[in-house]
């Protein structure tokens, strides 16, 4: 079908009734849609301070008789004058068709809504399990094994599951760092092993190992359970002993050798370079590969002193520009395509100038991720997140420092102190429906 005729004309000539289309960008005017009918004078006002000077005009989908004016300086018809009946039909079915969207906006902001809630739920049930590991492995060390290969398998079986996951940057919220440091390592060792392709079993040894790497440090006096570059000596001794007694008490649990592997390679790097035994390449296992890269990257965002803390952005940078020779190359290369440029949790600019917050991003599109963006308009609790895949005409620009915001943006976007992550999938029907009940 022939798609209707269109004429460019003067926005001096605008009238109630006019079927007009913005050439813009969806972020660059306040209607809903860049097309629609014109109802109101304050419709003609807005378009006119947009600083367009003509824009195009659809005769056939106009509600209009023609008109005796002049015409355009193009040799095309005028614009008619209205036929009053035939606006305030024009009104109604815009009226309509803005209720439409209305109800279309409120259905994704509670299936948005209700997608976060279910994993940071999931995020809060992982969190509890470490936590009451912590408390009971020494008395239960058999039983906690079963709470947690319970709590993994239920992971490895939601990422296998046909189609994408994506990692989710979480609401903050309050809790110990040594337990949200963990399930963050769990959740992007399993995406990362699901990337290079590890059967569910490997998955399964892996997250064991990813979620129990620091149970050691529960022998450690509090202030020496984060690597510090004050520590003499003996301190560091002291510190790095925490990897010897998670081995131990991964042993006691009866942990998979493949696990108990990971666990104590979790600070070891290919050029020989870490600790405890300074391994080099082929030697760490591949689950020690992972381990090792996932846990440095966590502990670039989320160090134990907020001031020392980077960026999604700045971390992946980092790792890749100055640190690369540390991680093995296919590791890090699929660590690169699974997060993105501008991993979950970055502030960035977008090319229309607009401040956004990276929210999500899927593997298959990682220049395209989904960003909630600021918009002084839109209460952010009610602000729809943008997949920058539909939007062809907007890109990011540059990533930056939350320091560098606007106060205005800085307050509406809120960048997390600490990134905490989860695994998103696209809701199936039965899941929307459970949602929207």
């Amino acid at each position: 079908m022939d798609e209707p005729s269109s004429h460019m004309i003067d926005v001096g000539q605008l009238r109630r009734g006019l079927f007009v289309q913005l050439d813009l960008g969806w972020m660059d005017h306040p209607f809903p849609r860049g097309s629609f009918k014109i109802s109101s004078d304050d419709q003609i006002r807005t378009i006119r301070s947009l600083g367009l000077s003509r824009v195009r005009y659809f005769p056939a989908k106009s509600d209009l008789q023609q008109s005796t004016s002049a015409q355009p300086d193009d040799g095309t018809p005028a614009p008619p004058r209205p036929d009053p009946a035939a606006g305030q039909s024009a009104a109604q079915q815009l009226i309509s068709e803005a209720e439409a969207l209305r109800e279309q906006r409120q259905r994704l902001l509670e299936v948005q809504q209700a997608n976060l809630r279910h994993c940071e739920r999931r995020f809060g049930e992982a969190v509890q399990v470490y936590e009451r590991v912590l408390a009971d492995v020494s008395l239960k060390p058999v039983h906690m094994r079963e709470r947690c290969m319970a709590l993994v398998q239920g992971c490895v079986a939601d990422v296998l599951v046909d189609g994408e996951a994506a990692i989710r940057l979480l609401s903050e919220a309050a809790g110990e760092r040594s337990a949200t440091h963990t399930v963050n390592v769990m959740v992007i060792s399993l995406l990362l092993g699901k990337a290079l392709g590890l059967s569910a079993t490997e998955l399964a040894e892996l997250g064991l190992a990813a979620l129990l790497h620091d149970l050691g440090k529960i022998q450690l006096p509090e202030r020496m359970r984060a690597d510090d570059a004050g520590f003499s000596e003996s301190e560091r001794a002291v510190y790095r002993e925490h990897i010897n007694e998670s081995v131990r008490l991964g042993k006691r649990m009866g942990l998979p050798g493949a696990a108990l592997d990971a666990i104590a390679q979790h600070h070891e790097m290919v050029d020989g370079s870490g600790f405890p035994a300074a391994l080099v390449g082929d030697a760490m296992s591949l689950g020690g590969r992972v381990l090792a890269l996932v846990n440095t990257y966590d502990n670039l965002c989320n160090p134990p002193r907020l001031a020392q803390a980077l960026t999604p952005h700045e971390a992946l940078s980092l790792m890749f520009a100055s640190q690369k020779q540390r991680f093995d190359g296919v590791v890090l290369g699929a660590f690169i395509r699974m997060m993105g440029v501008y991993p979950p949790g970055s502030v960035v600019q977008l090319v229309n100038d607009r401040y956004a917050i990276v929210v999500s991003v899927n593997s298959t599109r990682p220049l395209k991720p989904r960003v909630l963006v600021h918009d002084p308009s839109m209460p952010s609790e009610q602000a729809l997140i943008l997949d920058l895949e539909t939007a062809p005409e907007l890109g990011i620009r540059r990533s930056l420092k939350p320091a560098q915001l606007p106060r205005a943006a800085l307050h509406y976007l809120a960048p997390r102190q600490r990134v905490r992550y989860f695994y998103e999938r696209p809701l199936q029907p039965a899941q929307l429906a459970e949602a929207m009940a």
